[in-house]
């Protein structure tokens, strides 16, 4: 009864990153920033806020402008970059520090993964397997989770 309510608990989470990424997106498209706001967004956006966005990748912008769970899925991919390995599924990145190797934390751990690789912050194969890499992306709908 506890882990189907976990269950449950994973699924409403998710499907509320991506309600709150996708209303950001929206409102993004259609509001205009002038250059005093789009200073203040940038200085803001260094501070990782749980379970926020995730920007598209772009030069300059650290790894820490993104949520601490974001932020360690990058380590796990770049740390099996340098030992050498090359890509992985997401249950391999689910067993990294920190991340609990349940099926809904697997899930979850996909999810994150997907966006970071549609957001340019790493790479994902066309076997689903994810590897270390950044690469820009283009126009505002390039970040679109569906």
């Amino acid at each position: 009864m506890l882990e189907a309510a976990e269950i449950e608990l994973d699924r409403r989470a998710i499907a509320r990153e991506e309600l709150v990424e996708a209303l950001s997106v929206s409102a993004a498209e259609t509001t205009a920033v002038t250059g005093t706001e789009a200073r203040e967004a940038t200085a803001l956006s260094t501070v990782p806020v749980p379970s926020s966005t995730v920007p598209p990748w772009r030069e300059g912008p650290p790894v820490t402008v993104l949520a601490p769970d974001y932020q360690r899925i990058l380590g796990v991919l770049d740390e099996r970059r340098s030992a050498g390995h090359g890509p992985v599924r997401a249950k391999e990145i689910a067993v990294g520090p920190g991340l609990r190797t349940a099926s809904v934390k697997v899930e979850g751990v996909r999810s994150k993964a997907r966006r970071l690789a549609e957001r340019g912050w790493l790479l994902q194969e066309t076997s689903g397997a994810f590897s270390a890499g950044r690469r820009p992306v283009a126009g505002p709908d390039a970040g679109s989770s569906e």
